[in-house]
């Protein structure tokens, strides 16, 4: 017992005795409030059913955390993970910036590449329950790499940012070793606080197939209103494949209710995608259709509670989707009414 009992002691007298100035000086140096790790999540629970089949299911489709802060003022990181994408565990961001002045910023680790507009929105500011075709089957790309964003211009601020990747993905990077690395370029500007215009493009691939990849958006907003139409362009190396066309657009107009502190939404979309391949191959090395040609016109309501950085949305959508009379839908890509909640924190 004494063994225990005295380094106990010893421990608590080395503690007790350190001089308050020593942390004091510790104290002035770090500001609890600016270099506290910020810890942020997002929870998306839902309901969708399916007349044409007569079947529905619930599902967690995002269980997100993320951490993220300052080491020194010029040195930030993040980590997010997703204990719950579509019922699998995925690490999603992972990198550290480094930042000398407000509007420079030099990004390493692995991030969303920075390409298109509704594709680089996180869960919690998307509108509608489900993604875009843009943003679900086209232009949506996480990879390793370092990217650069600068943004000048006190009038109308230009920011422009670019990126080079391995390609790998999220999950092929031990043994990964390549010499034709991905790229992406992305400028945006914002005129009048209310009027965005982005312009960018991407080199990725799919499998062992290289594609070029254009888009091109612009949305108007003001306190009440969001209007947006964004196009893509998806070329296969090769003529692999022929190239996919994309387009998203869609308005909602924000209801104030009381206190301000909740609103009601009505919004309405039209996207559509053209034949599009994921990079799966048939038995002869070809390319092969993973997602056919379809419309789709989308209707929803939206209520949210809370402020920007505590918010709970709770959204309900129908889907009309739209094919050619001898394509195979998928049995998730139908007809559907959708019911969301979703809780970010």
């Amino acid at each position: 017992m004494k063994r225990l009992i005295y380094p106990f002691f010893i421990v608590a007298s080395i503690l007790v005795s350190t001089p308050a100035a020593f942390s004091q000086n510790i104290s002035d140096k770090i500001s609890k409030s600016e270099y506290m790790p910020e810890i942020h999540g997002t929870i998306r629970a839902k309901y969708e059913y399916e007349p044409p089949i007569g079947k529905g299911r619930f599902e967690i489709r995002n269980a997100r955390l993320s951490v993220e802060g300052k080491i020194i003022p010029i040195v930030r990181y993040k980590a997010e993970i997703d204990l719950s994408d579509e019922g699998s565990i995925k690490m999603l961001d992972a990198y550290i910036r480094l930042q000398p002045k407000e509007n420079l910023k030099f990004t390493f680790g692995q991030m969303r590449v920075p390409f298109t507009i509704d594709a680089h929105r996180s869960p919690h500011l998307q509108y509608f329950a489900n993604r875009s075709f843009i943003a679900k089957q086209v232009g949506n790309v996480r990879d390793v790499g370092a990217a650069a964003s600068w943004t000048f211009g006190s009038y109308i601020p230009l920011t422009l940012e670019g990126g080079i990747f391995n390609g790998s993905g999220l999950t092929n990077q031990k043994n990964f070793w390549t010499n034709n690395y991905n790229f992406s370029f992305k400028a945006f500007t914002m005129i009048s606080d209310c009027i965005n215009v982005t312009l960018s493009c991407q080199k990725a691939n799919v499998g062992d197939i290289n594609v070029m990849m254009y888009d091109a958006g612009a949305y108007w907003e003001n306190a009440r209103w969001h209007i947006e139409a964004e196009y893509l362009r998806k070329n296969y190396a090769h003529n692999s494949f022929s190239g996919v066309n994309a387009i998203d657009a869609f308005a909602a107009y924000r209801l104030p209710l009381k206190k301000g502190s909740s609103a009601i939404s009505f919004l309405g979309r039209y996207d559509y995608m053209s034949d599009h391949s994921n990079g799966n191959k048939d038995e002869n090395g070809n390319l092969v259709l993973s997602d056919p040609e379809r419309h789709r016109l989308t209707g929803g309501i939206t209520l949210s509670l809370g402020k920007k950085n505590l918010q709970a949305d709770i959204r309900l959508n129908y889907e009309q989707y739209f094919y050619n009379k001898e394509a195979i839908p998928s049995i998730s890509e139908r007809n559907k009414i959708v019911a969301e909640f979703v809780a970010h924190f």
